[in-house]
């Protein structure tokens, strides 16, 4: 068989698994989003430790190096470049079939339905194109910068496309504080207008520590914690976790 299939590539393969298993979720009938997020979250944790899984092995072959950097890259288009676009469009299809909300989002969904969803549509599109980008122009330099040094990379330019691993299951417990459902709606999506953004501006990110890698970890943990099993939040509420189990909205 092509390819490799040792424990340097688990991690990756199994993000991609991950990835692709959300977006299914989230594009059956009328959308699992929080199936979704929850499948990212598992894409994130692997993510994390893929690269030092990868390095512990001391005699990988150039070729091997090479594969890695690309199936990383393909891996993080699907987890976190085309599965948060479609938690972003599932949710969507949620706000517009719940109904009893106010506020102005809900007003604008429900007077302007059609353009609302083609913009939030377009947003989500946007997005995947500026991590595609990311991703081709991370995997021209690395292989520039492989090829000079054999240090550790301490920064990126840009900001790194896992990021969304972190700042969209952030946003989702932040939203236990917004009035409403349709509001987390909109702020996701305007959230993915400016990550996109980041994603292709020329900047240095310093890249995570150890410690700071715990951290994002235990966010990761706690989003988790409370997508699964807090009772109290907005979308439970709503039915949205009943939904989940099968009863159609």
């Amino acid at each position: 068989m092509i390819g490799f299939y040792d424990y340097t590539v688990i991690l990756t393969y199994l993000s991609l698994l991950s990835g692709t298993t959300g977006i299914m979720l989230c594009l059956n009938g009328v959308g699992h989003p929080y199936l979704g997020m929850f499948f990212l979250l598992f894409s994130g944790l692997c993510d994390t430790f893929d690269g030092k899984v990868a390095r512990s092995k001391k005699n990988r072959t150039e070729q091997m190096k090479k594969f890695g950097i690309q199936i990383d890259s393909l891996s993080d288009l699907v987890a976190f470049g085309v599965l948060p676009a479609c938690i972003g469009i599932s949710l969507l299809r949620y706000a517009i079939h719940i109904p009893g909300l106010s506020g102005f989002t809900c007003y604008i969904l429900s007077n302007y339905q059609k353009p609302a969803t083609y913009i939030l549509t377009f947003v989500a599109v946007l997005y995947v194109l500026a991590a595609m980008i990311r991703l081709a122009y991370f995997n021209v330099m690395e292989a520039k910068r492989q090829s000079e040094t054999s240090e550790n990379r301490k920064y990126y330019q840009g900001l790194p496309i896992t990021s969304m691993a972190v700042i969209m299951p952030f946003l989702f417990v932040a939203s236990m504080f917004f009035p409403g459902f349709r509001y987390f709606v909109g702020l996701l999506h305007a959230a993915m207008l400016i990550v996109g953004f980041l994603f292709i501006l020329n900047f240095r990110f310093r890249k995570p520590t150890n410690k700071e890698l715990v951290v994002l970890v235990s966010v990761v943990a706690v989003a988790v914690f409370f997508i699964l099993f807090y009772k109290e939040a907005w979308w439970a509420r709503h039915g949205v976790v009943t939904k989940l189990k099968g009863v159609a909205p």
